[in-house]
């Protein structure tokens, strides 16, 4: 790092970031907007970056990104934008409203981008003709990344709804509620998303020193492309090692399926990483086979706490879990058989196991 850059980033050392997108999930849907703004270590902004960017297939109903199709159709190729995406973020912390969906967006994007340059690059090099290279850049490289919903959430904040403003207007951030206005409808794209970008600053700029930071090396996607925990998504992959014994009734037995629902004052690893070491088995999704679902909510109940409430599935605060797995005893449960492995390998690979036969034998004929 060049000496000058060190001193930008001594006086810049933030980056506010927001998205507009297709859908939700990174896996299925793409970026259309994304806008950030450099600010100084007091929250003055210095320096901002807004985009505007093309997508091959259905942008998605207006009222999600505030964009008509055509102005979807000029805009940019994430390619195009990445370097200079790179250079607002490297180096810097990025505060953002939601990190799993804004990191998760931003991380497909540019890895979609990087993929896209290196086949180019080898189609280039099969012609056998010397032709430039396509350098798209590199995933942004935040030294930490703040997530402004999460923080609501550990400070215990009841949240009506997770979008922006609210959680801004509950974290004591004036601003127009969430609610959609005509007026609102009116404005230009990019007045509305700075807009929220600034408030996501405010946000963060009213108690820097007790926010919830994660590391990017600490995330990894999961299977809808969202930037989870690296504990969490490993969890929710895993292979059960015990039987599920059913709906909790005050007592824990190895198996019982957890689910642990956003509405928690404790780091959710903390309760995931206490599900996987007393042999618990971690579930992102609420069945009729759950066994509990940790959520430090009773009312006014929705997504998963609402799910459980409506399937009979107990609810447990988050205190309430850690200190029973850390008082009792587990009881153990019944273990599920080990994977079945296939001796033939065709089964797998399409391929089939008969050895090659050597150079200059003879067949020999079986009869």
């Amino acid at each position: 790092m060049s000496q000058e850059r060190a001193e930008e980033l001594a006086r810049t050392p933030f980056v506010a970031v927001t998205v507009k997108t297709t859908g939700i999930h990174p896996s299925t849907a793409q970026l259309v907007v994304i806008d950030a703004v450099v600010l100084t270590a007091s929250g003055e902004p210095d320096s901002d970056f807004h985009a505007v960017l093309s997508v091959p297939d259905d942008p998605g109903p207006k009222h999600m990104h505030g964009l008509s199709r055509e102005e979807i159709a000029d805009g940019k190729s994430f390619s195009s934008i990445l370097k200079a995406l790179g250079k607002t973020i490297d180096g810097r912390t990025m505060i953002t409203h939601n990190v799993p969906l804004v990191w998760g967006f931003i991380h497909k994007e540019a890895r979609r981008a990087m993929t896209a340059a290196a086949r180019a690059n080898r189609r280039r090099g099969s012609r056998g003709k010397p032709r430039r290279r396509q350098r798209v850049g590199h995933v942004p490289r935040p030294v930490g990344i703040v997530d402004m919903l999460a923080t609501a959430r550990r400070r215990g904040v009841d949240l009506p709804d997770t979008r922006i403003r609210t959680v801004a207007r509950m974290l004591g951030v004036e601003c127009e509620p969430a609610t959609a206005t005509v007026e609102r409808a009116r404005q230009p794209e990019f007045d509305v998303t700075r807009a929220e970008t600034l408030l996501v600053a405010d946000m963060f700029f009213r108690d820097p020193d007790h926010v919830v930071v994660v590391k990017p090396d600490e995330l990894q996607p999961d299977r809808f492309g969202l930037q989870r925990s690296s504990i969490r998504v490993a969890a929710a992959t895993a292979t059960p090692k015990f039987h599920n014994p059913g709906v909790f009734a005050g007592t824990l037995v190895q198996g019982m399926q957890i689910v642990v629902a956003p509405e928690i004052t404790a780091d959710p690893d903390d309760i995931i990483r206490a599900i996987t070491t007393h042999d618990l088995s971690y579930s992102e999704k609420v069945t009729r086979q759950t066994s509990l679902v940790v959520c430090n909510k009773r009312n006014n109940l929705s997504g998963k706490a609402m799910h459980a409430a409506r399937k009979g599935v107990p609810l447990m605060t988050d205190d309430e879990f850690l200190t029973l797995v850390s008082t009792t005893q587990i009881t153990p449960g019944e273990p599920t058989p080990p994977p079945e492995t296939s001796p033939v390998l065709r089964s797998i690979t399409g391929r089939s196991t008969r050895q090659p036969r050597k150079k200059g034998s003879r067949r020999v004929s079986r009869r």
